[in-house]
């Protein structure tokens, strides 16, 4: 639980470190989930003859991307944003979807949002190997370093009014030398800055002021909560390891999510705790079924910046 002087500091500043807040058993259950997915997929590429053979979920996951064999979206939480296909692959767990469910950190999002709480589907898994390690042009942001940009901007304009909150969880420590978040602490009244198509989708040139900038170092069982509206980017990183880390959002019951086609639910609710979801294969089947019929419907695009716009051009 938030300490009244936290939850001021959050406001003020639009941002939270909030130190071992995810059970040991829940995220060991996650690190083994992932590492059953990833030799999955491995010991394919090695009967194909496309990797070398090693053992370890780091060295089969830099040595998978060193050979150019996608891990990024079979492990992934979410469709993405791009054209999606019948076969699209993603990651729908009993240990993910215990973590987005683990009472610490529901009873942390409920104090800042109120008692009805929605899983949001803007979520996924980020999984950043070495820079040195990262091949020219790549641009996915759930792999290499993040632009500078605003939750708020990156979702449809549907949810600019929704009651909402980012939970950034560290799986392995998150340092400056691996790739921490870094923000613009809130100075006043915030609003939604001009974002243009960049690496990703990003703020604006000539709206972050760098003497402003914090890193944000946290441990592995911690997290970072931010505003909607809160600026932010990730450092890159320099290291020889992972940094490896899960990016959520929860928004209060009955409003709207910023991506409508994609599935949420209700994670929890005082006045109707029957409705909440309690079977992660129910949320698996949501998926697939969102997936179906996505593959077969036109292209929703997720985002609303065009290069054309003023500060864009």
């Amino acid at each position: 639980m938030l300490t009244q002087q936290q939850i001021s500091d959050y406001r003020r500043d639009g941002f939270l470190v909030v130190q071992d807040v995810l059970p040991a058993d829940i995220m060991a259950a996650v690190r083994a989930e992932y590492a059953a997915v990833l030799d999955r997929l491995y010991d394919g590429w090695l009967a194909e003859g496309r990797v070398p053979a090693v053992l370890g979920f780091e060295d089969r996951l830099v040595a998978a991307y060193r050979a150019g064999c996608d891990w990024f979206q079979p492990m992934d939480i979410s469709l993405p944003g791009d054209r999606i296909a019948a076969d699209t692959p993603m990651h729908f767990g009993p240990a993910v979807f215990d973590m987005l469910r683990a009472a610490p950190l529901l009873d942390i999002v409920e104090q800042l949002i109120g008692p009805e709480i929605t899983s949001n589907p803007i979520q996924h898994v980020r999984i950043k190997p070495p820079a040195e390690d990262l091949r020219t042009g790549e641009v996915r942001a759930h792999i290499t370093r993040t632009d500078w940009h605003q939750d708020r901007a990156v979702a449809l304009a549907e949810a600019d009014q929704t009651d909402m909150v980012t939970v950034w969880i560290a799986v392995t420590n998150a340092t400056v030398e691996n790739g921490c978040l870094q923000v613009v602490p809130f100075d006043g009244p915030q609003e939604i800055l001009p974002h243009c198509p960049k690496t990703q989708t990003a703020i604006a040139d000539g709206f972050i002021d760098a003497d402003k900038v914090q890193p944000l170092p946290v441990r592995a069982g911690g997290i970072v909560i931010l505003h909607p509206l809160l600026a932010h980017a990730s450092l890159p990183n320099t290291t020889q390891g992972i940094r490896w880390s899960f990016d959520l959002r929860f928004n209060r019951t009955g409003q709207p999510t910023g991506r409508s086609h994609f599935p949420a639910f209700v994670a929890r609710s005082r006045n109707a705790p029957e409705s909440t979801l309690q079977d992660w294969r129910i949320w698996q089947q949501m998926w697939q079924e969102a997936r179906s019929r996505l593959a077969e419907a036109p292209h929703i695009d997720i985002h609303r910046w065009k290069s054309d716009a003023p500060f864009c051009a």
